[in-house]
């Protein structure tokens, strides 16, 4: 069993995955997330120290939501987020798409080297196919 303190409130639960909050504090934390998004769909272009002073969330948090693609800028507002690899400007999450893009054909130039190595040991004869018995 994983015991933590919840780094909100202080109260010990019981960790299971994801950040260190509590049952009761991640639905406070989940409510505070749907004001935010409310007060955001109601006001278009605001940023992110207003959306925090009105609806008493950090800045900080707002930005995670953000990083997490829980949330998007506007293609107009004037904040933007950088990619965390080559600092272009973006609306969400951590990577520009040409950055998602090149990471994903690293991994995709990788993934068939594995595979073919795996195929190269074909059976020679029918004879190795067979169940043995000892």
């Amino acid at each position: 069993m994983n015991i933590r303190n919840c780094r909100m409130c202080g109260h010990i639960f019981n960790y299971v995955a994801g950040r260190f909050l509590c049952p009761r504090c991640r639905e406070k934390m989940e409510a505070k997330f749907q004001e935010v998004k409310e007060y955001i769909r109601e006001n278009p272009g605001v940023g992110i120290q207003d959306v925090s002073e009105n609806c008493d969330v950090e800045p900080s948090q707002i930005q995670q939501w953000l990083r997490e693609e829980r949330l998007e800028l506007t293609e107009g507002s004037s904040i933007m987020l950088s990619c965390e690899k080559c600092g272009a400007p973006i609306r969400s999450g951590r990577f520009c798409e040409k950055c998602k893009y090149d990471m994903s054909m690293d991994l995709q130039s990788v993934l068939p080297k594995k595979q073919a190595a795996a195929k190269q040991s074909p059976r020679t004869s029918r004879d190795g196919e067979r169940m043995r018995f000892l």
